[in-house]
């Protein structure tokens, strides 16, 4: 956990900053050279995947083989080692660590109004400042190049995300405590910012986003994901993105377990709330990019009648990316690593986030699925979405450091002019270069067979837990209907 500055002056506090300069110069941060020992980012993932369902990995390359982009994000270990490898700021906040455009949008805030913020924290850990700024900022120049814009607009994104990162920051240095810990980003913010900008196609824009949000409720989760059977809901049976439980496993006898003790992470009042619900159904959903071939079980709850559903996601947790280059977890479950690190970047959280521990030493989170959650499709975004997303990204990231690092002394370091904003743009150039070799030999391994890959049609892998008699299950992975001939193909 990040441990802030205690009983300093805010001259005190300016003056640490200032000094970060020394141990690192905002000029330098923009140097990327890779490492002389750098390994291999093919090796890198392999290695990575090792704590994963073997079955599912080639739908995972599959996925991150589709751009640039796509690999980007799947290619989190990757990126935080290049990271590691080179000197740093010091300036230590909470990390999101895996901090690119697509994981931030809208969602829901427990009193149901939209807020904008960071929306996944797999990879959160404590750690310099900077590595979030730079992924944030290399994501839209990568994001951009791969919607088709040009290099020299795509290059200009980098800066914008750093210096919204940096002017926010000094607001946040600027803030009492409390104002600044109660601040959010939300729909009211968003359309007041369109109407100062007196852009009614803004103003539109905010309005119809937040129709769509809202109308990705419980019910459309529900309504996606489970079918009727005999009067009530079940999910549906679609290997391998969607695999319903087999009772006779013993697969629901041991999430029910799971999902009994996780209500003991919960603040009483949440407790109180979920004892009104009772299990209808489970099952087994692959989920993102870089995700694919951890585990991941969703609930179906029923309260008071058959339109009283809710689902809850229970998700695998496994050591953060950056845990090798910042240091080890201060959690000994990674399950309650993410929550806490969520708890601390996140303006508003899920009222039903918490975690457990399960069988064979998995570490597992849990959250509400798809709560009103929503984020732009970044390849088919327009320049000026482009423009104002950057900016929007960079004020959100800056909001969440200013939570758990100490933004006063951030803000001296970043200081008034726009050396840091060059910086980050000078990096994210060069690492979008490095992700694009790195893309092309990632490919080239999955043509040469040496990576599987294969895509849905060709992945009918169905996970279940098979109990043992000593109350623990192993993950069971079967294959019904796939052709193994097909699964070395690049789509």
């Amino acid at each position: 956990m990040v441990t802030p500055v205690r009983n300093a002056t805010v001259a005190e506090r300016m003056e640490i900053g200032r000094a970060a300069r020394k141990v690192r110069r905002r000029i330098d941060i923009g140097k990327y050279v890779p490492a002389v020992d750098r390994q291999d980012p093919v090796a890198t993932l392999l290695l990575q995947e090792k704590q994963r369902v073997p079955e599912l990995l080639p739908l995972r390359h599959n996925r991150m083989a589709a751009s640039p982009f796509s690999y980007l994000r799947g290619a989190a270990a990757v990126m935080a080692a290049d990271l590691g490898a080179v000197p740093n700021s010091g300036l230590t906040v909470q990390l999101c660590g895996d901090a690119h455009l697509s994981n931030l949008g809208l969602f829901a805030s427990p009193d149901r109004r939209l807020v904008f913020d960071l929306n996944d924290f797999d990879e959160t850990n404590p750690g310099p400042f900077e590595w979030d700024v730079i992924r944030l900022a290399t994501s839209f120049e990568v994001a951009a190049r791969t919607a088709g814009h040009s290099a020299t607009y795509s290059g200009q994104l980098p800066k914008i995300v750093a210096e919204a990162y940096r002017l926010n920051m000094a607001k946040f240095a600027a803030m009492a405590d409390l104002d600044l810990w109660y601040y959010r980003i939300d729909t009211d913010m968003l359309t007041q910012w369109a109407k100062q900008a007196d852009s009614k196609a803004a103003v539109n824009a905010v309005r119809s986003t937040e129709q769509i949000a809202m109308a990705r409720n419980r019910w459309s989760a529900v309504k996606s994901l489970t079918t009727a059977q005999d009067g009530e809901r079940r999910f549906k049976d679609k290997p391998p993105l969607l695999v319903s439980l087999d009772a006779d496993s013993g697969s629901r006898e041991v999430v029910n377990r799971m999902y009994e003790t996780y209500k003991g992470s919960l603040l009483v009042d949440r407790e109180a709330l979920l004892s009104r619900y009772h299990w209808v159904d489970a099952g087994h959903k692959v989920v993102g990019v870089g995700s694919v071939g951890l585990l991941a079980f969703v609930l179906l709850l029923q309260g008071r009648d058959s339109e009283d559903l809710l689902v809850l996601q229970i998700k695998e947790a496994v050591s953060s990316v950056l845990e090798p280059h910042s240091g080890g977890s201060a959690y000994s479950s990674h399950g309650e690593r993410v929550i806490a690190g969520q708890r601390l970047m996140q303006a508003s959280t899920d009222s039903f986030l918490g975690w457990v521990e399960g069988p064979q030493g998995r570490s597992y989170y849990v959250r509400q699925l798809r709560d009103m959650k929503w984020a732009p499709d970044p390849l088919g975004m327009t320049q000026d979405q482009y423009d104002a997303y950057a900016n929007l990204c960079g004020h959100a990231l800056a909001r969440a450091h200013a939570r758990s690092g100490d933004p006063i002394a951030l803000s001296a370091y970043l200081g008034s002019s726009d050396r840091f904003d060059k910086a980050i743009a000078q990096f994210s150039h060069d690492y979008a270069v490095q992700n694009d070799e790195d893309y092309q030999k990632f490919v080239s391994a999955i043509d040469r067979g040496e990576v599987s890959s294969a895509d849905e049609k060709d992945v009918s892998t169905r996970i279940s837990l098979q109990s043992d008699n000593e109350g623990g299950a192993s993950v069971v992975a079967s294959a019904d209907g796939a052709d193994p001939s097909r699964i070395r193909e690049r789509r």
